[in-house]
């Protein structure tokens, strides 16, 4: 057994924004695996400025997780306890190499192309007229929840845009969630929660910036609008930390994103310990490319949960790699009509 990684840079069709600036290009890695002629490939989704593995080893550390492949995946995600997305990449090509086809590592009705999985449309930040323009093309294409980022523009402007779906849909025909990325400030959070859950709102991920844990605890005690935590999950490592950190801050939600919290295993851990706490929860990619998003998409339809994934982000970019899925009437789908254009071989 012997194994490689690469570097690959993702080109967004157009500067998508966040509450952190404005991406341009993502960088991710790919792992691969040869064994006996049968090759495996995993992604490891770094996000910089975000992940908790940014960090100036990162690329040592894949050249250690090939020098030492052998050790199998079980040994490895324990070694990488601070590299999340190494550990994902590593679950993610393993499976690759132990199935007959190296993109279907959990075979169900959904890889079938039997059922789908129900998604939240993705409305980037941006200026007033453009997030509408995306509110509307998501509504044309049938979804039934959108997400949208706030927190780069006027906060009012983005309350209007709110209030603009609110007066043509009801929140039975349109979910709205709301995305601030850490955005605003410990002063004025609360009053800006009270304004956006007069609209309907099914939630906001992450109001205030993480590791303000007791600020947070208030925030979540008080909030008339449910609060999801997805920044705040990221370096936290041991299942002891996990539990610590729910039991302390009692969230309505958290989002879970693979590539930030350890894969497959550690995305099982935060699940577990929602469930036991009766915490909600649902999955999003976190803008890697489509091999990353297959193995996300299709280990998120096996935990059966019903709510809207966030996994719509493969068509962002213009260099992603053709593939089975497709998003039609707010749902993703693996179209069997739709092929692979990569051959592992060649990376």
């Amino acid at each position: 057994m012997k194994a490689s990684y690469k570097r690959y840079i993702l080109d967004f069709k157009r500067p998508s924004g966040t509450s952190r600036g404005v991406l341009n290009q993502k960088e991710t890695w790919f792992l691969i695996i040869e064994d006996e002629g049968k090759y495996g490939i995993g992604e490891c989704g770094i996000l910089r400025g975000l992940s908790a593995d940014d960090r100036p080893d990162y690329e040592e550390k894949l050249k250690w997780v090939c020098a030492n492949i052998a050790l199998g995946k079980d040994v490895l995600w324990d070694d990488l306890i601070e590299f999340p997305s190494i550990q994902f990449g590593v679950e993610m090509a393993f499976l690759s190499l132990q199935t007959n086809d190296p993109f279907v590592l959990f075979p169900s009705e959904f890889t079938s192309g039997e059922k789908s999985i129900p998604i939240n449309g993705l409305i980037w930040m941006g200026e007033q007229q453009f997030m509408k323009e995306q509110i509307e093309e998501k509504l044309s294409q049938n979804f039934t929840c959108i997400k949208l980022k706030i927190g780069a523009i006027d906060f009012e402007k983005e309350l209007e845009l709110l209030k603009f779906i609110r007066q043509n849909f009801t929140s039975n025909q349109i979910e709205i969630r709301v995305d601030a990325n850490g955005a605003f400030k410990v002063e004025d959070a609360m009053h800006k929660l009270n304004l956006l859950s007069e609209l309907d709102i099914h939630s906001i991920e992450q109001p205030i910036a993480k590791n303000q844990v007791d600020i947070m605890v208030d925030l979540c005690e008080k909030t008339k609008l449910p609060i999801a935590l997805d920044e705040e999950l990221i370096g936290v490592f041991t299942f002891e930390e996990k539990e610590n950190l729910l039991k302390k801050i009692k969230p309505q939600y958290i989002i879970l994103k693979p590539s930030f919290i350890g894969g497959i295993k550690g995305t099982d851990e935060w699940i577990v310990l929602a469930e036991k706490y009766n915490i909600g929860w649902w999955i999003t990619s976190a803008l890697e490319s489509n091999i990353g998003l297959n193995a996300i998409a299709q280990y998120t339809f096996t935990k059966n949960n019903k709510m809207p994934q966030g996994l719509g982000t493969g068509s962002l970019f213009i260099n992603n790699f053709d593939c089975p899925l497709e998003v039609v009437n707010g749902n993703l789908r693996y179209s069997n009509s739709k092929h692979w254009n990569i051959g592992i071989a060649s990376f």
